[in-house]
């Protein structure tokens, strides 16, 4: 079985699950989850959680991301991008550098109603569920911030940007408010995910990419190990005699632990047996010179 996070180039026509299905089949293991649903007509990355990697799926959804998107001006949908069904058409007389102002108004923090056709739940029922029987509830609006927008190109009544974002926010959605506030509407024409926290589209591999390394035996070298998520913390190793309880997630204390001088007013620390085997993020409290289980990746 494999384990870690694999960072996957999720092509256009394919769903966030149709994604994890294939990559079952290629790799032979049913522990495999995804971390953040892309739409189907958006591209690129996609990093999928492989064996005890999946305790991590719930860190990178929290990670900032970077997308890459159009914008086209002059038409609103009910989906807020160009796979849905059209539902005003207006005059574009917006100028380059009105659309300019507008978009980067929207940096910083502001307060985005969440789309109907998104995987959101209101009373146990995901939002385009509701929206496909042609109903329309109310949502509330979430904080989002937009961390970065730069405009990288105008050809009116289209506008490319690229966009980095905290978790929680749709991109089709700043599309539309981008357009409300230019007074015509606007739909997203394209989506590419270029970046989710360490991880880049450049680096990123497609499903038959994938395939292909499996069959040459070489794809554990693209495969980021669950401690490689913490470089920042430091390491420390727990001694041969204590094992055991190290494998059944024990607290640990000081005699315990190889070196622990270095450890002392570090926080939270990678916890490692004496053969260099990961076993989990451990929260040290000088208080009672006890490190205490964040996080297990047993396998």
């Amino acid at each position: 079985m494999y384990h870690g996070i694999i960072n996957i180039h999720k092509e256009a026509g394919y769903t966030s699950h149709d994604v994890v299905a294939r990559l079952r089949r290629i790799l032979g293991q049913k522990k495999i989850g995804h971390t953040g649903t892309l739409d189907p007509d958006a591209t690129g990355v996609l990093p999928v959680c492989l064996g005890v990697g999946t305790k991590l799926c719930d860190m990178l959804t929290d990670e900032n991301k970077e997308y890459v998107a159009a914008l086209r001006f002059g038409l609103t949908t009910d989906t807020q991008d160009l796979s849905g069904t059209v539902l005003t058409r207006q005059e574009v007389t917006v100028t380059e550098e009105q659309a300019a102002e507008i978009a980067g108004s929207f940096l910083g923090v502001y307060e985005q109603i969440p789309p109907m056709y998104s995987a959101l739940k209101v009373n146990g029922r995901k939002l385009y569920e509701l929206a496909r029987e042609g109903r329309e509830v109310e949502r509330k609006a979430r904080t989002v911030r937009i961390e970065e927008l730069e405009i990288l190109k105008t050809e009116l009544p289209v506008l490319r940007l690229r966009v980095v974002c905290s978790k929680g926010t749709y991109i089709r959605t700043l599309c539309d408010d981008i357009g409300k506030m230019a007074g015509c509407g606007a739909a997203m024409e394209s989506l590419q995910r270029t970046r989710v926290g360490r991880f880049r589209l450049e680096d990123a591999l497609t499903l038959s990419e994938v395939e292909e390394l499996v069959s040459k035996g070489r794809l554990e070298e693209f495969i980021v190990q669950a401690d490689e998520m913490f470089p920042e913390l430091p390491r420390i190793s727990v001694r041969k005699e204590y094992r055991k309880l190290l494998e059944n997630g024990n607290c640990l204390i000081l005699k315990m632990i190889d070196e622990p001088g270095k450890t002392e007013e570090e926080k939270q620390v990678r916890v490692y047996d004496e053969q260099g085997l990961f076993y989990g993020v451990y929260r040290y409290e000088e208080r009672t010179e006890t490190f205490y289980p964040v996080k297990m990746f047993i396998r």
